[in-house]
């Protein structure tokens, strides 16, 4: 059983499993999908000040906080029982494209040629982690919610505000994979 669980799944077997979280979320307890409320969640019961944003019942959505621990446990168990130790497989043609711009080293799928400490306080580093991650969570914020709550709860519910968001999601995601992220990369 195992061994099974350590191949890879195709996209028409982990899709539909991942689907199947939405009604099972509202059968059990007419609960939404999402992690990205969790952090608010987190900072609400972790930082009890005078914020309005904070200011509301945190624990009627501890449900939620459950959630994203079991996503972090189930990635340390998966981790330490489920890895694969065969490398990672990359195709040859992204290998030609990452090497013209000088990333050579990338472990588990990571380039730790431009994520690592000594990239964070250089100029390209800076845009991709520290200025990337900004636009992530406002992003997040100004679109209310992830892609996680907009694709997989929201298109389920049939929601036109996250079919728009979503649409948004990938049109940002190809422009700046095609677009943008070429430019920084050559920095």
């Amino acid at each position: 059983m195992i061994e099974f669980l350590k191949q890879p799944w195709a996209w028409y077997v982990a899709g539909p499993l991942i689907g199947l979280t939405v009604p099972l979320l509202l059968i059990i307890g007419n609960k939404s999908f999402g992690i990205s409320s969790s952090l608010r969640h987190i900072c609400a019961s972790c930082m009890p000040a005078n914020i309005p944003f904070f200011k509301y019942d945190w624990k009627k959505e501890a449900w939620n906080l459950f959630f994203v621990f079991g996503i972090f446990l189930g990635g340390t168990i998966a981790i330490h029982l489920l890895s694969n130790p065969a490398p990672i497989e990359v195709n040859p043609k992204l290998v030609q494209e990452l090497a013209g711009y000088d990333i050579t080293n990338y472990n588990n799928l990571i380039p730790e040629d431009i994520l690592n400490w000594q990239s964070l306080f250089a100029l390209k580093g800076f845009i991709l982690m520290v200025a990337g991650g900004f636009l992530v969570g406002f992003g997040t914020r100004y679109a209310g919610g992830c892609t996680s709550g907009h694709a997989i709860m929201g298109l389920s519910n049939l929601q036109l505000p996250s079919l728009i968001a979503t649409i948004c999601f990938m049109v940002g995601g190809f422009t700046m994979a095609n677009l943008i992220l070429p430019f920084i990369l050559s920095l």
